[in-house]
């Protein structure tokens, strides 16, 4: 008795009633035949929906077979010159290769990639060709996020196109002497070609979602027409595993970001194995989109199954495909067509006798879904059409398509770059490449003349399409007026008699009246992840409103306040929750919109500063690599400031992971007047002259009296340190007393104690960064050295300070690293002492917290006493007096290990 009897039979065994089930069969394939698969979900969907009213229990499933999204007699074929496109796929192939494996000849430490363009190449064939705009007048242009893995064939093509040479081949992964290529898409390495940084893996679906919602809210806005672009971004399987890749699919499904497709190139692997070897990827990653709102097109088998598919009438073949795990699929694309027939179609003697006339090189060529032009083609066709969903496609693919033996669908494929010569005559071989046997040893790049049909055929295809991709625009075509600094006036002036205000309060303000001007204030985008009313700035919620695709569909519980939350079709702030992640990928769409979108946008990211750039760090570091430019506010900043939350929101090293970050622009003011100069400071840099910066701000939540500015002070403002306030000279010792953000004041009160218990002169300077000074002595160190015969310079920091007198003490709310960036630069013969919060935050009283961490006044006060001591200017026993005199536990445990 046959395998399919005994499956009748025991489907027929759990039927009570087999004509009744087969009645309803016959019904709905009458449905599918006469009115199509729609008319038939429509009516599936609808008994569903009644049974569950009526309460039947019926459980829900997100995946659907392993076969094509889309039937074989739906799709639409390529409408392309395939014969070409395959020899131009080829040839891109080929020189993908000779470029990594020239690369590792040189030195076998470069590295490289090329499993991953070869599991690709098809893909992204269809996609130049037919699909990717460039920017014109018409069509702002599609943005891609290109798998960071596959950029050998990306520039494979794009020195076929003539955009780049064979000599920046040559230097592919050694681009110090300005000749080469960057390993992955590097803007910052490559301004005028790489769109996005996509490596880190995570990275690029998670800042391609949050830049198709931006796209969306310049359209709504009327700063851009968007209506006609896409974004599409291509991402490795084993790159869903990275939670930033997964985390936001919830919200472009909920926002319904039609102009959004992620490819997930399938090909099974990761680099040390398989992604999901005793399942399957695509059937979890269809079951996560779809839960999610997306719309999801499989694409997984070649057009060589579509003929078996349609043999197979009792759905062996369906139910086999299904069965087969990852792990499985992975081995018979290792082997050969042999393999494939005895453990594939030998699960079933049916399906052996499916494929009994054909070879096993027939069986070989059955290829997947991922490599086959018009599975491809269909699936982003459909993609392209999505009105009202994003789109994942989930195409199926063989990793290191093309090497044979040497790493085709092996576990060693991803690391695959150095290739012997049989490996390479073999991949010649099977992709027809014109070069004889005694050019293989050079593995010589292969480049027709451009009047020949392929050169041809490939121009005109980029020239129907408006240009060559990848491309980047470096500068903006815009320019806008920044205000003057008056224009903040309310900010550089002294605090009324008896007010008190924050810097959280002032930079609101500076915000605020950048909301209201002519030029700049509709270019203002304020981000927030629910943390508006921390800030004190719900006040802009029926101000500017909050961008809402749909508007409001709800009344707000505050409505009858004056600041109750509104959302809005053209609403300015993005709104993103408890969201750091999500914050800054909105920012940095905005932070780039000049690039991307030939419109200068001004975001203001707002966020607990430990939740910031110890969060999103990686985020951070692509934003550098993408030219970004904004400001990102760290909010309640200082290990001591947000004083009853304790050890995980008190922020003490924020300011050390920006010093790594080379084109972050990071302050910690301490007084209004400094918060505005420094905005006003980062719009001119930013927007007037477009410099690729980026600034990071920390305000504090601690309200006190702000002296205003005075003559002079803007220069040492900006470059991070100038005398607050000058002592007189009523005493013959002398000390000079540093500090940034609310520290400071702990350090001017300091400052009064030496005068009046000590009789110590201290003068007193504000240093809103450390950093800053840092990075110019660093660069005045590397000048001097390498002018050894010139007169040699000095740093802000040397200079301001060399003229003064005794021993320099400094307090701060971060950790001493920060400030200890100086000591390098500490004039000659000059003592440097450095105090900071070093250890765990915790909950207490601001006045305990400084205490406990050491930095407060009393503690400047001995440091400056036992710096004098040091330098024997007064005795020891004078600094033990102060100690007790102030209370001070001279046994109290180091807060370090506390």
């Amino acid at each position: 008795m046959s395998a399919q009897i005994d499956q009748v039979l025991a489907q027929a065994a759990n039927d009570p009633d087999v004509m009744e089930t087969q009645e309803w069969l016959d019904a709905l394939e009458a449905v599918i035949e006469k009115e199509g698969p729609e008319r038939a979900h429509y009516l599936m969907e609808r008994m569903v929906d009644l049974a569950r009213r009526r309460g039947a229990h019926i459980p829900f499933s997100s995946n659907t077979a392993y076969v094509n999204t889309i039937p074989a007699d739906q799709g639409e074929h390529c409408p392309g010159n395939l014969e070409i496109e395959e020899r131009l796929r080829s040839w891109m192939r080929w020189n993908a290769m000779a470029m990594v494996v020239k690369a590792n000849r040189v030195d076998g430490d470069l590295g490289g990639h090329l499993s991953s363009f070869a599991s690709l190449a098809n893909m992204l064939g269809i996609g130049f060709n037919h699909f990717w705009h460039a920017p014109t007048e018409d069509h702002g242009g599609d943005l891609l996020y290109i798998q960071g893995h596959s950029s050998p064939g990306v520039y494979a093509r794009a020195f076929l196109e003539g955009r780049l040479s064979e000599e920046q081949l040559l230097h592919f992964r050694r681009e110090v002497d300005g000749k080469g290529l960057s390993s992955y898409p590097h803007p910052k390495l490559m301004p005028e070609f790489w769109q996005f940084p996509t490596v880190s893996m995570g990275l690029g679906p998670l800042m391609a979602i949050y830049q198709a919602r931006f796209l969306k809210y310049l359209h709504a806005r009327g700063i851009a027409k968007t209506d006609n672009r896409k974004v599409w971004a291509f991402c490795g399987d084993g790159e869903m595993d990275e939670p930033e890749s997964m985390g936001a699919i919830g919200m472009a499904g909920r926002e319904k970001l039609n102009n959004l497709v992620i490819v997930v190139n399938c090909n099974l692997q990761r680099l040390d194995g398989p992604v999901r070897g005793n399942s399957k990827i695509i059937q979890e990653l269809e079951s996560d989109f779809r839960g999610a709102g997306w719309n999801v097109v499989k694409v997984i088998w070649g057009s060589g199954w579509d003929e078996l598919l349609a043999k197979d009438k009792d759905g062996i073949l369906q139910k086999v495909m299904m069965e087969t795990v990852d792990g499985e699929y992975q081995n018979y694309k290792a082997k050969d067509g042999a393999y494939v027939r005895k453990h594939f179609f030998g699960k079933h003697p049916k399906l052996l006798e499916m494929v009994s006339k054909m070879s096993d090189d027939d069986i070989w060529r059955l290829t997947r879904g991922g490599h086959d032009p018009h599975k491809i083609y269909a699936a982003f066709k459909v993609a392209q059409d999505s009105k009202d969903q994003p789109t994942v496609i989930l195409a199926k693919s063989i990793k290191g398509y093309g090497f044979g033996k040497a790493g085709e669908a092996r576990n060693t494929a991803h690391n695959t770059k150095k290739l012997d010569d049989e490996a390479i005559k073999a991949m010649r071989d099977r992709f027809q490449l014109p070069i004889s046997d005694a050019e293989l040893p050079n593995i010589p790049f292969f480049k027709p003349s451009d009047d020949t049909p392929e050169m041809q055929y490939l121009h005109e295809r980029r020239k129907a399409l408006g240009g060559y991709l990848p491309q980047r625009r470096p500068q903006a075509d815009e320019k806008l007026t920044v205000p003057e600094l008056s224009a903040f006036q309310a900010m550089l002036e002294p605090t009324a008699e008896g007010r008190e205000i924050s810097t959280t309060a002032a930079y609101s303000r500076v915000l605020t009246a950048l909301l209201r001007d002519q030029s700049l204030g509709q270019r203002v985008v304020p981000i927030m992840v629910d943390e508006s009313r921390t800030f004190g700035m719900e006040g802009l919620f029926r101000q500017i409103g909050i961008f809402s695709q749909v508007g409001q569909l709800y009344e707000p519980v505050d409505k009858d306040q004056v600041m109750y939350y509104r959302e809005d079709k053209a609403g300015q702030i993005l709104q993103e929750g408890i969201n750091e992640a999500g914050g800054m990928s909105s920012w940095i769409a905005a932070a780039t919109s000049y690039s991307t979108n030939n419109r200068i946008m001004i975001p203001f990211y707002t966020y607990y500063s430990m939740f910031g750039l110890q969060r999103i760090g990686d985020l951070a570091w692509a934003a550098g690599d993408m030219r970004a430019r904004g400001f990102l506010i760290g909010g309640t900043a200082g290990r001591t400031t947000l004083n009853g939350e304790g050890l995980q929101h008190e922020d003490g090293h924020s300011h050390v992971f920006a010093s790594a970050i080379p084109n972050c622009v990071p302050y910690d003011p301490t007084f209004a007047h400094e918060v505005a100069v420094i905005i006003h400071d980062g719009l001119r840099r930013m927007v007037a002259n477009q410099e690729d910066v980026f600034y990071y701000i920390t305000v504090m939540n601690e309200n006190y009296a702000h002296p205003g500015i005075k003559a002079g002070q803007v220069d040492g403002i900006l470059k991070g340190l100038y005398l607050l306030n000058e002592a007189g000279k009523e005493n013959k010792l002398r000390v000079q007393l540093l500090g940034s953000g609310t520290i400071l004041r702990e350090v001017i009160a300091a400052a009064d104690l030496l005068r009046d218990d000590w009789k110590v002169d201290a003068d007193v300077w504000s240093a809103p960064s450390f950093t800053l000074l840092a990075r110019e002595g660093q660069d005045v160190e590397r000048w001097n050295m390498l002018h050894p015969a010139d007169t040699a310079k000095k740093g802000h920091f040397e200079q301001s300070l060399e003229k003064s007198e005794g021993p320099i003490v400094v307090s701060t709310d971060y950790m001493r690293t920060y400030a200890e960036q100086v000591r390098a630069f500490v004039p000659k013969g000059r003592s440097y002492k450095v105090l900071g919060t070093d250890g765990y935050g915790r909950s207490d009283t601001r006045a305990k917290l400084r205490e406990f961490f050491e930095v407060n006044r009393y503690f400047v006060t001995v440091a400056a006493l036992k710096s004098l001591a040091d330098e024997g200017k007064i005795d020891a026993s004078v600094v033990k007096q102060a100690i007790a005199k102030y209370g001070i536990d001279p046994d109290k445990p180091n807060p370090v290990t506390q």
